[in-house]
């Protein structure tokens, strides 16, 4: 039930720690070829050689998750149902749960009830596949 969330959060999460990796490889990249470190020689084996390919492959596997992302939400915006649709209104497009319940033109308080029930029920299932673990 509601799986799909977690997996979308998981395909955050590496693109996220993608871009972080990415973002710390080109600040070191940047320190050897123009920085502090500039008149430093590199072994063909060390690290600082090998970062140009680093971020190379960095940049593939970000591609990769970037658009493993948007396969992942043009398959999600085919699910039906209020609840997936209050869950990808609020958790891949980031609304509030007032401008979700303006959007499907339910109530502020029906919205949020409804919220708090599929929260209730993802922790539950949560919690019963751990304990069988």
């Amino acid at each position: 039930m509601y799986e799909w969330l977690r997996d979308y959060q998981r395909i955050e999460d590496d693109i996220a720690h993608l871009e972080f990796n990415l973002e710390q490889s080109t600040k070191e990249l940047k320190r050897w070829v123009e920085g502090d470190l500039k008149d430093v020689k590199l072994a063909a084996d060390s690290n600082g050689a090998k970062l140009e390919e680093r971020i190379e492959r960095i940049r593939k596997e970000l591609t990769i998750k970037q658009t493993e992302r948007e396969n992942f939400i043009k398959l999600i915006s085919k699910f039906k149902g209020l609840d997936n649709q209050l869950l990808r209104l609020k958790y891949i497009d980031g609304m509030t749960l007032e401008q979700i319940a303006e959007e499907l033109n339910y109530s502020s308080s029906y919205i949020s009830k409804k919220h708090a029930e599929i929260v209730k029920m993802i922790k539950f299932a949560h919690e019963i596949k751990h304990s069988l673990l």
